[in-house]
């Protein structure tokens, strides 16, 4: 796959015009002049213009994905901006918001304008997340309204928790006086006590430590009951429990300041995977049992999770080819994530396609505040068009990333990204 200026004039005919917004699936075509929308409809071919055929292809809002690691500063042997960007409209996303562990942490307002000035080149919209304490450590809160101001969209120590409550208790305060969301890494470290995968019958036979979902939905229910105190925003990441959704859905009943995500790697697999001791699928939080896979497509569909991330993690070969006591947390998820979740959410459970876009487009632009009217005349193009019959194999030669940890290599998949548009660029295989 290439990056490339997008032609000034490209006429996209024949297709599926699927509006997240207006919740409709119409035949139309799109023309874009310059990098910006022009009209939308019925169109004649216009002079000197490209026609891309999109026959059969569903045009719509490029993805976007609030929870990847780039790598960049630090370790960029297995990511940088520019090779996440890549991946990234690989798998159609065209805004992504980047986690600040990185080395050193995003946790200046400096850091967020060295991401900034960075990601200015690159083919899709980068947004830093500025980490909640200096050094991630859990203890002394960073610049948050400066950070903000040099382009902070949230806060996170990410794969960090934080476990003192009264830090979390100041750290939403804050964020509630800049109208942004804390997300917060939900696990209790003391109960995860080094657990490799999922507690249960498989962890024991395996051999292998165990982390209970506990350790997971008593630090959301502390956290959904902080939020309510400060009356501030709580994105909840990669949910993985059946407790943690029945608290999300409670909560909900009387707080809209609350929200949550899910990935594609927790909706397909389940627990049983690991007998291969594939370190691709040493995941934090750990792949849960097949109760709680179902327990999570449910909630995507009655909509108590709101939107889906890739936790896009890039690790080196050497971080996983070894035991997998050793071996580092994290799977690649960009490249391969529309196939899954269609998969598993349209084909397999009778979601609606609008619906699983939604999740993608819509929904995770509304929780950081991003504009989400990206359907209209005049607003630069940021599209995606993808077959949603497609059924394909995914393989290493799919991957546009520096890394390669990914468990879903010969599994096939449905619905195939096409072409990605950001930026006045546009991918080309």
């Amino acid at each position: 796959m290439k990056v490339s200026r997008i032609p000034q004039k490209v006429l996209f005919q024949k297709g599926d015009i699927l509006d997240p917004i207006q919740k409709t699936k119409k035949p139309g075509d799109l023309l874009v002049i310059n990098g910006e929308i022009v009209d939308i409809g019925r169109i004649n071919t216009p002079d000197d213009a490209i026609v891309y055929d999109c026959k059969d292809l569903v045009i719509t809002h490029g993805f976007c994905d609030l929870h990847v690691h780039f790598r960049e500063p630090g370790r960029e042997d297995k990511e940088t901006l520019q090779t996440g960007s890549m991946a990234a409209m690989a798998g159609g996303f065209t805004r992504v918001c980047v986690m600040p562990n990185t080395d050193p942490p995003l946790d200046t307002p400096e850091a967020m304008n060295f991401i900034q000035e960075r990601s200015s080149s690159c083919p899709v919209h980068i947004h830093p997340i500025g980490a909640v304490s200096k050094g991630q450590k859990g203890k002394d809160l960073t610049e948050m309204g400066l950070m903000k101001e040099m382009g902070a969209v949230a806060f996170s120590d990410d794969g960090l928790p934080i476990q003192d409550g009264s830090v979390m208790r100041r750290a939403l305060e804050y964020a509630n006086m800049l109208n942004v969301p804390i997300i917060n890494h939900a696990e209790d470290e003391c109960l995860r006590a080094g657990g490799l995968m999922n507690e249960g019958n498989v962890s024991t036979r395996l051999g292998l430590a165990g982390n209970p979902a506990e350790a997971e939905s008593i630090m959301v229910h502390r956290d959904l009951e902080l939020s309510a105190l400060t009356g501030a925003k709580i994105h909840v990441p990669h949910i993985s429990t059946i407790a943690s959704v029945g608290h999300i859905k409670q909560m909900k009943t009387n707080n809209d300041r609350v929200t949550a995500e899910v990935t594609p790697h927790h909706l397909y697999f389940n627990h049983e995977d690991l007998s291969s001791f594939n370190t691709n699928l040493k995941v934090a939080p750990p792949i849960r049992s097949e109760n709680d896979r179902q327990a999570l497509i449910k909630a995507m569909k009655d909509g108590t999770i709101d939107c889906i991330v890739t936790d896009h993690a890039p690790h080196t070969i050497q971080d996983k080819e070894t035991t997998f006591d050793l071996a580092s947390f994290g799977m690649i998820g960009l490249e391969s994530c529309f196939g899954v979740v269609k998969k598993i959410l349209v084909d397999d459970a009778g979601c609606d396609l609008i619906t699983l876009v939604r999740m993608m487009t819509v929904n995770p632009r509304n929780i950081m505040g991003f504009n989400s009217d990206l359907l209209k005349p005049g607003v630069s193009a940021e599209l995606v068009i993808f077959d949603p019959n497609e059924s394909w194999t995914f393989e290493p030669m799919h991957v546009q990333s520096r890394s390669i940890n990914s468990p879903f290599y010969g599994k096939t998949l449905s619905g195939r990204v096409k072409l990605a548009i950001s930026k006045g660029q546009w991918t080309q295989e």
